[in-house]
């Protein structure tokens, strides 16, 4: 888990930071639909799940922009992680419970989705928080598979000192022969702005367009 430390006195977002964190913690969120056509039909092709398939895009997108690698130390100073590893949420059919996992990621996306698909079926009799993680490079994941929404937005509640992002993503609707996919992405003001979350959704269309 490789990060560097952040010198607030030479950082050139330092004053933004501070403000956000001591006068108006606040997080910005937005949804926007992706064409996610690709990414169905490789699966297909491939014998891949859609699922892990997706938070590896997602994954890679979120480690391509560095104000999406921040986080708070356990002594309070402020580090930006050299990678990110989804905190995903695995759905159990049975009971309609769940567990929450971490997948390391990997660069290549055929040996994260096995590792993830393994780690599913490894904790398939396991719920909610049972598995625990010493990683602190996360951020967190989840779908919503059953409804084609317009807007979803998860907080997290802790002081407002959770700077990393946290991506969802809903059931895919077509539309002219091509597969449309809401997805939703939250992020700490202090550490990035708007443009920043609008690079988001730039970068995962491009990174699924590459898929």
């Amino acid at each position: 888990m490789e990060f560097e430390k952040i010198n607030l006195d030479t950082w050139e977002r330092a004053p933004l930071y501070t403000y956000f964190m001591e006068n108006m913690r606040n997080v910005m969120s937005m949804t926007a639909e992706a064409d996610a056509t690709r990414v169905f039909r490789r699966a297909e092709a491939d014998g891949l799940k859609v699922y892990p398939a997706l938070t590896w895009l997602v994954t890679k997108t979120v480690n391509s922009i560095e104000n999406f690698r921040y986080a708070l130390a356990e002594d309070g100073s402020l580090i930006r992680w050299k990678s990110l590893s989804p905190y995903f949420a695995h759905f159990h059919k049975e009971d309609g419970n769940f567990i929450k996992l971490v997948c390391d990621y990997d660069e290549d996306v055929s040996a994260f989705c096995a590792r993830f698909d393994r780690l599913r079926e490894e904790t398939k009799d396991k719920k909610w928080f049972e598995c625990k993680f010493a990683q602190k490079n996360t951020f967190d994941v989840t779908c919503l598979p059953w409804t084609h929404y317009k807007s979803f937005d998860v907080h997290v509640f802790d002081e407002g000192r959770y700077l990393a992002p946290v991506v969802s993503w809903g059931r895919a609707e077509e539309r002219n022969g091509r597969l449309v996919l809401p997805v939703s992405c939250n992020i700490h003001h202090a550490v990035a702005d708007g443009r920043h979350l609008c690079l988001f959704f730039e970068r995962l269309q491009e990174e699924i367009d590459r898929f």
